[in-house]
């Protein structure tokens, strides 16, 4: 009867995980209304509002986006490959990177950890980064376009750079005792005590991918070459072009049968898709990777 009772919870808990309950349902509304949203008529949304049920079920949006499936779907291939090379490649070079700043028996660490820093206070421009990567690296219309200018994140460095620290400087030196070279112990010693916090910076690059349409905008011209994310903002500005255009009557009819709002809402729902499935893989060595990296040091 007593463990009955010691394991029975308290009234404060109680209200604790059902404001957390509450909380964590609420979370869920606005991925409800957008989708009501991209279901909805435009004259729905203009009346009412976003709303959780759409007043008149309607598929409008979405067979508008099928008028240009072949296309969307090579931008999905485009994306899908860049955000899965460039998460790899970022993570690796980032995680090497955080790894020699958090060598202790490395002299230069603090210069190269200096020049980090100064890497997030400043930069070159717009132009002179324009200029480097199309005419000395030759990355117009390239995928490495998509992937290069974003490989490498100072603060996700620090971040990583600050959970190594937390290894004891020991582990380094029992390896290099039996012979393993730097390579080795950060392949097989560090990089799987580092687990988390990779995981951690891995799901923001991936976001960072996923989510990018300036580099799109900047380097290729190619449409077979084109992201998702860019492909879908031309798509919302050519709608907004038609809604906005008065010049014509025969273009205000046809501008007023394009439903800008829903479709906005259903480029949502086509885009977010393949990324919310990465959160259930990394969500258990967030939190640890996220306090742990910023907390040490």
């Amino acid at each position: 009867m007593n463990t009955a009772a010691a394991k029975k919870p308290s009234a404060g808990q109680l209200i604790i995980v059902v404001a957390i309950s509450l909380f964590s349902l609420s979370c869920l509304f606005p991925f409800i209304m957008v989708i009501s949203g991209s279901l909805s008529t435009e004259k729905d949304i203009m009346d009412y509002g976003y709303t959780l049920i759409p007043k008149s079920v309607t598929f409008d949006s979405y067979r508008i986006l099928l008028l240009g499936s072949n296309r969307i779907i090579d931008a999905y291939g485009i994306s899908i490959l860049v955000t899965a090379a460039g998460t790899a490649l970022s993570v690796f070079v980032t995680s090497m990177g955080a790894y020699v700043m958090a060598r202790r028996s490395f002299k230069y660490r603090n210069i190269l950890s200096v020049y980090v820093i100064i890497t997030m206070l400043f930069n070159g421009g717009l132009v002179p980064w324009y200029i480097i990567c199309v005419h000395y690296l030759n990355l117009k219309d390239t995928l490495w376009a998509l992937i290069l200018p974003m490989l490498a994140n100072a603060f996700n460095m620090f971040l990583i750079r600050n959970f190594m620290l937390s290894i004891p400087e020991d582990l380094h030196e029992s390896a290099k005792m039996d012979g393993a070279g730097e390579f080795l112990i950060f392949y097989r010693l560090i990089a799987p005590l580092a687990v988390p916090v990779l995981a951690t910076v891995g799901l923001f690059v991936a976001l960072s991918y996923w989510n990018d349409w300036f580099l799109g905008l900047m380097f290729v011209d190619k449409q077979e070459l084109q992201p998702l994310q860019l492909l879908l903002r031309t798509l919302v500005s050519n709608v907004e072009f038609l809604k906005s255009s008065s010049n014509a009557a025969a273009m205000q009819r046809i501008s007023a049968q394009i439903p800008s709002e829903s479709i906005k809402m259903a480029l949502t729902v086509v885009t977010i898709g393949p990324i919310i499935f990465l959160y259930p893989f990394v969500q258990r060595f967030f939190v640890k990777g996220l306090m742990v990296g910023a907390v040490k040091g």
